[in-house]
């Protein structure tokens, strides 16, 4: 398991006209969001299943050595976002464990058999990570009504969305992110995701008016995140 040594690292440049967070897969792309600059980390597992829940060892080991906000992820197994009573017991145990190793957020989302927010279960989630923020995933984007999916996720007691407007990315989707934001009427924070990258960062922001991005800043192969990109999302 790699080792990070705090004291090596520049001090990071902060963009203070919006936040970025950076979804990390391992411990070098969790040490490249610190050392660019990057307001917090999405740590999970997975990239090819879209994301799951890390190893506690990974988690601690970039906890221990990187003073950056963490948030996790909460996600059992690939596929769909609906889960079975098992699976949803494991994210129970996963999120308590988590909580007590310090983490600063969490990012998870249930649907049901109807393509809404599982409201029952996410509340019960949420509630469990208080008083830490949760952030409702991309599955957001499955929904069968963003705006209601909005209401059920603010009700739940979300603090964050991580949306690309129902559309394949977020330059695609900003025309939704922008009546997204609207809606919100800052209840909750709108995170613009997909395919953002530094050549786009600029265009979501001017038509929308979000300041809350996510990104992997990974580029076409791999799954690790690249410094020179998070460094370039961050002077946009």
């Amino acid at each position: 398991m790699q080792s990070f040594i705090k004291n090596s690292l520049p001090e990071p440049i902060k963009n203070n006209s919006y936040l970025l967070e950076i979804a990390c897969f391992n411990e070098t792309s969790a040490m490249h969001a610190f050392n660019g600059g990057a307001n917090r980390i999405e740590l999970c597992s997975g990239k090819n299943a879209g994301g799951l829940t890390p190893c506690y060892n990974t988690f601690k080991n970039v906890k221990q050595n990187l003073s950056i906000d963490i948030y996790v992820m909460i996600r059992p197994c690939a596929g769909n976002f609906i889960y079975t009573d098992i699976e949803f017991e494991k994210m129970k145990v996963d999120l308590l464990s988590l909580k007590q190793l310090n983490a600063d957020g969490f990012v998870f989302g249930i649907l049901d058999e109807n393509g809404n927010v599982n409201r029952q279960q996410n509340k019960i989630l949420v509630n469990l990570a208080h008083p830490l923020p949760c952030t409702f995933h991309k599955a957001f984007d499955q929904t069968n009504n963003v705006f209601n999916a909005l209401e059920d996720c603010i009700e739940c007691g979300f603090k964050n969305i991580l949306t690309s407007g129902g559309a394949p990315s977020a330059v695609e989707g900003t025309d939704k992110l922008k009546q997204l934001l609207v809606h919100a009427k800052k209840r909750i924070n709108i995170i613009a995701s997909g395919s953002v990258r530094s050549n786009t960062i600029a265009f979501i922001k001017e038509q929308t008016g979000i300041t809350y991005f996510h990104s992997s800043a990974i580029g076409d192969t791999g799954d690790t995140a690249s410094l020179e990109e998070i460094i370039r999302l961050m002077n946009c």
